[in-house]
């Protein structure tokens, strides 16, 4: 039987920040299944050995930092390994419409989901931790194609990356490092369960997607499709994971 298997990550390290909860931790347990030696970040540091204690294989690092602060965003970057991979899985949500925001609740949305991934590549980059034609992953989110009363900042988090991602990606294209992005719809997450709906108004909406919501394991394996040699021809792309709900 042919051992062949152009999706495997064996040989790579990969970064996965946010991998303490959610699709960063099943990002992580995919990755880690697939033979990758990952360095996971997130802020919660019971949480990321929780996570840590799932993986498959030896070698992995867990690194406790928040993203948003400048000197635990530079220890990351010095203590990772030399990489193949960085999935950038770290985001929060947040409800409200165009009334009720203010400035610190744009600057903290925008800090975390756009602003912190940003400067995490740009010295990753500057300090040569990312080899050539290595693979770039945003988890972005539907919601940048997707308008909902509320969701303004969040989405415009997410936006601001898309964009971002396709001039990074043209940028990067002289060392092969590819960049692209995942745009996953509802996901059953810690994320999900904080938005303040009632069971009924998430049943109401789950029925709105011909196959369910979807569950981070969803999201984790297009990852690691976008990390392999399987997808050395793809940079720039969005790929939409939703369960087939913009079909309607």
């Amino acid at each position: 039987m042919s051992d062949y298997n152009p999706f495997t990550l064996s040989g790579k390290n990969i970064l996965i920040t946010g991998a303490s909860s959610g699709i960063g931790r099943s990002t992580a347990i995919e990755c880690s299944r697939m033979g990758a030696t990952l360095v996971i970040s997130g802020r919660n540091e019971e949480r990321l050995t929780e996570t840590l204690s799932q993986l498959t294989g030896k070698g992995h690092l867990a690194i406790t930092a928040d993203l948003n602060n400048e000197e635990d965003l530079l220890n990351l970057v010095d203590n990772c390994l030399l990489l193949d991979g960085v999935v950038h899985c770290a985001g929060i949500m947040y409800y409200a419409p165009l009334l009720f925001i203010n400035a610190e609740k744009i600057e903290s949305i925008m800090n975390v989901n756009f602003v912190s991934p940003l400067l995490l590549t740009k010295s990753l980059l500057k300090k040569k931790k990312i080899n050539k034609a290595s693979s770039i992953v945003f988890v972005s989110s539907l919601a940048v194609n997707c308008a909902t009363v509320g969701n303004g900042i969040y989405s415009a988090s997410k936006g601001a990356i898309d964009s971002m991602s396709n001039v990074m990606a043209l940028e990067l294209s002289q060392k092969k490092i590819r960049v692209n992005c995942l745009l996953p719809g509802m996901v059953e997450t810690e994320l999900v369960e904080g938005l303040g709906l009632t069971s009924e108004e998430i049943l109401k909406d789950k029925q709105r997607y011909p196959l369910g919501y979807g569950q981070p394991e969803d999201v984790a394996y297009a990852a690691v499709y976008l990390l392999s040699n399987a997808a050395k021809w793809l940079t720039g792309t969005k790929i939409v994971l939703d369960g087939g709900v913009g079909l309607q």
